[in-house]
Order: C-alpha cells, then sequence, then structure tokens
C-alpha cells in the first residue's frame, strides 16, 4: 500500500467510525445473526493474488457488521461495558500507526514514563496511598494471575518457579463463590489446582465473605499440613455486585501472614467518586489491587489497572532478564515486562493520558454518577410494577429483578430474557441467584443517556406481558 493509498484509506476508516458512533441507536443492540451464518460468506482458502481494498472494505461492511454485537451501543446493559470514548479511539488510532512494542523501557522510553505517571493519576484518583505502583496489564484475568503466582512464591519461600509444586505440600487460596471466573483461571494456570480454592460463604445484603468462616478456614488447613498463602476479595462481583469487608479480610489475612488481592474490575472506576469509596473500605491495607479502566472509565479495551504495594515481590516472582533484554548504561528504569505475564506490551497509557486529560476527572464523575442514579430509578419503577421483583438491590448502578409467571419461574425469565435481546432495542444478560435465575441491569455505557434508561423500563415491561 503505497502512502496515497494509505492516507485515502485511514481517513476512510476514521469517517466511517464517526459515522458508526452516531448511527448505533439505529441499530439492534445485539448480533441478530445465527450460527455459522457469517463463516459461510468467508472464502474456504486466502487469496493467492490480493484484492482491491473497495471489496475488502464493502465486505467489511456486509458480511462482518451484521454479525456484531455493538458494545458501544447506549443501550448495552448486558454483562460489564467495554467502553472505548472517542477520544480513546482517536489514541489508539495513533497508537496503531506508531505501532511500538513497549516491553522495555529502551524500546520505547516514552511509553514506558507515560504508564508510570498515569497508574499514579490513576492511583491518586481512586484514593490509594502513594505506598502503591501500578502498571497496566491486559485485563484483571491477567493482573489476578499475576497476583496468585506471588503469593504462591511467597507460601514457597520463593522456590516455586524453581522447584515446582510436586515436593511442596498443598498452597491454599481463598475466596466468596461471588467471584469472576478469572480467579479459577488464575488457579488452574498457576498449578495451584481448583481443589484448593477454597470457597468462603456468603452473608449480609452485599453477599461479602464470612470473615468468621474465613479464619477458621485458614487454621483449619494450617493443621491439616497445608499452606495457606491468599486471599482474593471483591468489590462489585460480577454477578449481583457483591462486595467482600476488605477492611475484615485484610484484619484476617494480618493475623495469618496472608496476601490480599482485591479484584475491582468493574466497581473500581466507581471509586474515582469519593461517596462510593465505602464499597471497598480497608482497600488501603491489601497488597494489591486491579481494575479495569476500560469497563466503565472509557478508556478502550485492553487496560487494566494493576496497583501493588512491593512491586519487588511481583517482579521477583515474573522476571526475566537474558542478557538480550537487558538495558546498560541507565539506571533506575523500569521494564514493564518483568511486572506482567507476557513479554509483548502494547502502549496502552496514551489512551489514558487522552481520556484524562479531555474529561477530567469532573467529567467522569458525572457520567458515573448519572449512571448509578438512573439505574436505581429504573429499580425503584420496576420494583412498582405488578408481577416484578427485584431480587438484588441495586450496587453502583447494577441490580438484579425477576418477573412473575407460569408454573416454571427460571424458564419464564429465561424467555424473557431472550425476547429482549431479539427485540434488539437493549441487551441484557441473565444470572442465578440462590439456584434460580434472575435477570441482570447494569448501566455504564459510556455515550448513555437517561432516555437510554426509560427505553429499558418500557421494553421490560412491554415484552412481559407478551411472554407467557
Amino acid at each position: 500500500m503505497d502512502e496515497a493509498t494509505f492516507r485515502h484509506w485511514s481517513a476512510k476508516a476514521a469517517e466511517w467510525g464517526v459515522e458508526y458512533r452516531q448511527s448505533l441507536r439505529d441499530h439492534p443492540v445485539r448480533a441478530q445473526t445465527t450460527a455459522g451464518e457469517i463463516a459461510g460468506q468467508i472464502a474456504q482458502s486466502p487469496p493467492e493474488v490480493g484484492e482491491a481494498m473497495e471489496r475488502i472494505f464493502e465486505d467489511f461492511e456486509t458480511i462482518i457488521m451484521p454479525g456484531m454485537t455493538h458494545w458501544q451501543h447506549p443501550r448495552f446493559f448486558a454483562y460489564f461495558p467495554a467502553n472505548a470514548a472517542p477520544v480513546s479511539v482517536v489514541a489508539e488510532y495513533l497508537v496503531t500507526a506508531v505501532a511500538a512494542q513497549c516491553m522495555l523501557w529502551q524500546t520505547s522510553p516514552a511509553a514506558t514514563e507515560l504508564e508510570t505517571k498515569m497508574l499514579d493519576w490513576l492511583r491518586q484518583a481512586i484514593g490509594l496511598p502513594a505506598a502503591f505502583s501500578g502498571v497496566i496489564q491486559d485485563s484483571a484475568s491477567s493482573a489476578t494471575l499475576s497476583a496468585v503466582l506471588v503469593m504462591r512464591e511467597r507460601a514457597l519461600a520463593w522456590n516455586g518457579n524453581r522447584t515446582g509444586l510436586a515436593a511442596n505440600p498443598r498452597i491454599r487460596i481463598y475466596s466468596s463463590d461471588q467471584v469472576h471466573t478469572s480467579i479459577d483461571r488464575a488457579i488452574w494456570v498457576s498449578g495451584i489446582g481448583e481443589e484448593n480454592l477454597v470457597r468462603i460463604p456468603t452473608a449480609g445484603e452485599l453477599r461479602g465473605m464470612d470473615c468468621t468462616a474465613l479464619a477458621a478456614a485458614i487454621e483449619a488447613d494450617r493443621n491439616a499440613g497445608y499452606i495457606p498463602a491468599g486471599i482474593i476479595a471483591c468489590t462489585g462481583g460480577t454477578s449481583t455486585g457483591a462486595c467482600d469487608e476488605i477492611a475484615e479480610v485484610v484484619r484476617v489475612a494480618r493475623e495469618h501472614g496472608l496476601y490480599v488481592h482485591v479484584d475491582a474490575a468493574w466497581a473500581g472506576s466507581a471509586m474515582i467518586c469519593e461517596e462510593f469509596r465505602e464499597l471497598w473500605e480497608g482497600v488501603e491495607g491489601a497488597d494489591s489491587v486491579v481494575f479495569n479502566p476500560h469497563k466503565w472509565l472509557g478508556a478502550q479495551f485492553d487496560c487494566s489497572a494493576h496497583f501493588v504495594r512491593s512491586p519487588d515481590d511481583l517482579v521477583r516472582t515474573l522476571a526475566i532478564q537474558p542478557e538480550y533484554l537487558k538495558t546498560h548504561g541507565q539506571d533506575g528504569i523500569i521494564n514493564y515486562s518483568e511486572w506482567s505475564v507476557p513479554l509483548g506490551r502494547r502502549f496502552r497509557a496514551l489512551k489514558l493520558w487522552f481520556l484524562l486529560r479531555f474529561h477530567g476527572l469532573s467529567g467522569l464523575r458525572q457520567m458515573i454518577r448519572n449512571h448509578v442514579r438512573w439505574s436505581e430509578a429504573l429499580a425503584e419503577r420496576l420494583r412498582n410494577e405488578p408481577g416484578f421483583e427485584i431480587v438484588t438491590e441495586p450496587v453502583l448502578s447494577l441490580f438484579s429483578f425477576r418477573h412473575a409467571g407460569g408454573s416454571d419461574a427460571d424458564a419464564h425469565n429465561l424467555a424473557l430474557v431472550k425476547a429482549i435481546n431479539d427485540d434488539g432495542r437493549i441487551y441484557l444478560t441473565q444470572t442465578r441467584v440462590d439456584g434460580r435465575i434472575a435477570i441482570r441491569f447494569q448501566a455504564g455505557q459510556f455515550s448513555m443517556a437517561e432516555e437510554d434508561a426509560e427505553t429499558a423500563f418500557r421494553t421490560i415491561v412491554e415484552l412481559a406481558k407478551k411472554v407467557v
């Protein structure tokens, strides 16, 4: 592709992106295609001869786009958001054009130094003390895996990477059953094994870990010859927004010498608003914390903020330094590839810099406060509608509800979710609460307006009357 053609198609792609964002409300939120429909339109074999960009771009619009679920749609109320504020998209254009591999300080000093500054900006924004240092991981899954590996190494006196797990007693990690499945994967990948993830019962409206049961489980494991290593607490669990009492979890951990990792992947963004910090009171005592600016804050995926009290422990666990990765003649530098599992690293800090400077914390706080207010109002309206039950009360902008119907309530509510998503005006997902199906609603899309919450109310009530 020559320079003139590159210029033309770069401009074309940027203009397409603007028009796409402007027209999102005209599209159904979830893709309406059937399984295999997209694959059936794609050639069976790669082309021997290159094709014209006009043809490729046309196929992108006619084949690919009908099969896309629109995560930037203002009425995307499913899962958690994966926001990409327009200013973040602009920053990603630049990152893509520069195409740097930012694994070491010397491979792009600006990327490393900007990352250090942006993580400190985020640390200040969410109220963590200066004792924490940060790194951008690709996802909360990677941050949690890194934390579990540190737990493992500390528990094995820093010999696990060298000797493996076979010669040692079982390592035990503790969490509630409200944590994300990424915790299970971290336990698998770390070699600790699913049987050694001890699930602590929950209590209270926020479904937090019972810390009396937690302390008892740790003591029982130690008496049985196991090695208690760490606790994974959550703030804003995926299913219903469960929140552990972080201060109590930390207290138990300190009594037993355990590492504490706090997974606040979704809810952590809300901590830029001081009034929501009660949900993770005591977080300053944790050893590591993760939240995803790519969820609720507007930074394009992937961008996960991982804060650690002891960077030395993280580097000691993960760093490998062959000669070809050493930087000679420079003191006091950070190589962030030594803070994460992958060696390769994208220039993720640029979109944070653009985002925080363009919107400012005040703008982002207002967005989050709006989402919380609109979600709480919707929950109240549904509570007052005949046949509706609020199953779990709003935690920030997340709540769950159920509609009464027929002899099989679970089947009825699953049918309602399907009808809503097939309708296309909004997108919701289901969960299980105490063994029964409930429907989740969370407000968090960057361009959502109050009218979108109104559309959600009308759609849910209208279709509930039609589903038998």
